[in-house]
This record gives structure tokens, C-alpha cells and sequence, in this order.
């Protein structure tokens, strides 16, 4: 009604000022126009100023999710890294214990490692060894020829009896042909106490005269004297526990040790020249 009033009051000024009703009417019309394409146009603003504010919230949320996305993926590299410093940790680790199982391996096998001696001793004496009277052993060229006291002595006896003088026999022919080596005869007993009245009043008579008999057999089979020897320890290094019957039964033996020919007595070392 305003804008009617408005328009009569123009009209009216327009009249009488001399201005035809069709121009009037033709200004009017597009002040009409003008007001409509105001209208439209305010209603474009306020549609484009809604879309602005939904982009720019858009547009804030997408960062924050960026922020966190850079967030987790520093989070993800740096874990990244640490597993790969952790991996290469395991690595060297493993490569330095494959480097040691392989010292410890060769060391094992210098160790295990048999001589030529050792391989013609077993196969001269392989009945024995497989019927276990006699059992064969050798550490950094330090052989071993170990018999069970039962096998030679009867109970409380240093005489050596028809089983055992035979294993001896073979042992005897096997030691003459191994060069460069002394030939030492071990005695040993369990712990249990002689008869100190009797001929053995210690277990130090019983092992040492057991050895000499052993090493007086093997003279008269062939063996070199010059390279034979006889001790007694008694019971003093036993193998096994002696709580047990097989514990002493393990501990009563004697061991046939070949030994280099330079730890024979009397023969210089290279220091004793100086």
C-alpha cells in the first residue's frame, strides 16, 4: 500500500512537472523491474553467503581431517623407523650368532676330529669296542683306551684273567704300531676301603699295582718298554658318582693314555734350552 501511495505521489510529481502518463508508466514498470532484480539478486546472495559458510565448514572439517591424517602418518613413519632400526638390531644380531655358531661348529669339529692313529686303533680293535670290553676315545690327539676292572681283575685280584689278558692281547698288537706315542697305564678304583692289613692296605696299591700288571702284559706282547708307564689314583678320579653300585662299577677301570713322545722324562722342552 506504501509503495502504491509512493507510486501515486511520483505520478502526481511527475504530472505536474509535465511528464506523459505512458512515461510514467514505463519509468514505473522499471523501477518494478529494478525492484525485482533486487529481490532476485538478494535471494542469489543470500544463497551463494549459505553455500560459502557450508564450504567453509566443509573446508575445516577436511583440514582437521588432514591434520590428523599427517598426524597418524608421522605416527605411522616414526614406528616404521623403529621397526626397521629393530629389524636391522635382529639382523646384525643374527649374523654375528651365525658367525659364532660357525666358530663354535669348526671348533667342535677340531675337537671330534679323529686321527689317522685314532681310526687304525678302532679299526684294530672294533670287536672289542662293539662287544664293550673296551671303549675308545680321543680330545685334541689325546687318545684313550678304557677297560672295566672286570674285565681283567677278579674281585680284590691284580692278577689279569684269560678274558681280559685276551682284549689286552689285541691292544697290545694294535699300540705297537702306532708311532710317536707314550703309552701310560692308568689305574683306578671306587672308593670303597681295602683291608689295611691285607696286600693293598690303600686303594693307592690296589690301582698302581693293577697298572704295573697291565703294563708288564703289554711289554711281553711287543710294546716298547722305553715308552711304557704305570700310576695308580686310587679312588681319587672317579668318573661317576660312587653312591651307586653302577657308579663304582664305572670308576673301577684302567685306562691305557697315549700321550706325545715329548712329555717323556728327561726330554728337553724348548723353554728347559734356554
Amino acid at each position: 500500500m506504501n509503495r502504491t501511495i509512493v507510486s501515486l505521489a511520483t505520478m502526481g510529481l511527475f504530472l505536474g512537472c509535465g511528464v506523459s502518463k505512458s512515461q510514467l508508466d514505463a519509468k514505473a514498470v522499471e523501477a518494478e523491474n529494478y525492484r525485482r532484480q533486487y529481490g532476485d539478486e538478494s535471494e542469489k546472495a543470500k544463497s551463494l553467503d549459505a553455500k560459502v559458510a557450508q564450504l567453509s565448514s566443509e573446508l575445516e572439517a577436511a583440514q582437521k581431517e588432514r591434520a590428523r591424517s599427517d598426524e597418524a602418518l608421522a605416527a605411522s613413519e616414526a614406528r616404521v623407523h623403529e621397526l626397521q632400526k629393530k629389524v636391522e638390531q635382529l639382523t646384525a644380531l643374527a649374523e654375528s650368532l651365525g658367525q659364532t655358531k660357525d666358530k663354535l661348529e669348526k671348533a667342535r669339529a677340531e675337537l671330534e676330529k679323529k686321527s689317522d692313529q685314532y681310526e687304525s686303533l678302532a679299526q684294530s680293535l672294533k670287536d672289542e669296542i662293539k662287544t664293550g670290553k673296551i671303549e675308545l676315545s680321543e680330545l685334541k690327539g689325546r687318545m684313550v683306551v678304557k677297560m672295566k676292572d672286570k674285565i681283567l681283575f677278579s674281585s680284590g685280584s691284580v692278577k689279569i684273567n684269560p678274558e681280559g689278558q685276551a682284549a689286552l692281547e689285541k691292544v697290545a698288537e694294535a699300540l705297537k704300531n702306532i708311532a710317536g706315542k707314550l703309552v701310560r697305564v692308568e689305574g683306578h678304583t671306587d672308593d670303597v676301603p681295602t683291608d689295611s692289613k691285607g696286600p693293598f692296605p690303600s686303594n693307592w696299591e690296589l690301582s698302581t699295582t693293577r697298572a704295573l700288571a697291565v703294563v708288564k702284559l703289554l711289554q711281553d706282547k711287543g710294546v716298547p718298554a722305553n715308552r711304557l708307564s704305570a700310576v695308580g689314583y686310587g679312588e681319587h678320579h672317579p668318573i661317576s658318582s660312587n653312591r651307586t653300585p653302577q657308579g663304582k662299577s664305572q670308576n673301577r677301570r684302567i685306562e691305557i693314555v697315549l700321550a706325545p713322545e715329548e712329555q717323556a722324562p728327561g726330554v728337553k722342552t724348548p723353554s728347559a734350552n734356554r
